[in-house]
């Protein structure tokens, strides 16, 4: 008997034991990101000799002529990246000469391109550019986790048509890379605000 009400007592206490762990104050923590320190923000003029553009570029990134496309040579050599090492992110930008290529073949593979990223995308909003140097094109902002979630053109509709893409070296995670996104988005605006072409 004794026996009994010693078992008695310990599978109680267990059982409060296992109600009190139950009802504790736990609350799991939210995914965290790295804190990211942001550079200030100053520009410097790319003015190549022999390119058709110029425009202002942050002083954190740097400018690399693109030899390269998909293992074969780059149709000219006006093809540019921009790159920044500390986010580990790239501006890919492509040039072509219209009439070489009809200008609505241009336009439209440049809305084709940005469309690829539906599948991942939650929106893409694209914005009319005109600025004072006669430039004008589209900036698209692609929401979600798209591979890209800024890309623009620009051209003068006659002769000269120049694409962006800004791509990170990561997995695509809207999420963790919005804060970059947003920051390196300003650089970008800066650069198609500054942007001419030189013939």
């Amino acid at each position: 008997m004794l026996r009994q009400i010693k078992l008695s007592v310990l599978f109680f206490g267990f059982v409060g034991l296992f109600f009190m762990a139950c009802n504790s104050g736990y609350t799991p923590k939210p995914t965290g990101y790295y804190k990211i320190d942001f550079p200030e923000k100053k520009y410097q003029l790319f003015d190549a000799p022999g390119y058709p553009y110029a425009f202002e570029y942050p002083i954190y990134a740097k400018v690399v002529k693109d030899s390269t496309f998909f293992g074969e040579a780059t149709e000219n050599e006006w093809w540019i990246n921009i790159d920044f090492p500390q986010f580990n992110g790239r501006i890919y930008v492509s040039y072509k000469e219209i009439g070489k290529y009809k200008f609505d073949s241009l336009v439209k593979h440049s809305f084709f391109m940005t469309s690829k990223q539906s599948a991942k995308a939650y929106s893409i909003d694209d914005s009319l550019v005109n600025t004072a140097n006669g430039v004008s094109g589209m900036f698209f902002t692609v929401g979600g986790d798209a591979a890209t979630a800024n890309q623009f053109f620009l051209t003068d509709s006659t002769k000269h048509f120049l694409r962006g893409a800004l791509y990170f070296d990561a997995t695509p995670n809207a999420d963790s890379l919005q804060v970059v996104n947003d920051f390196i988005k300003t650089d970008l605006k800066h650069l198609v605000n500054t942007f001419r072409w030189k013939n």
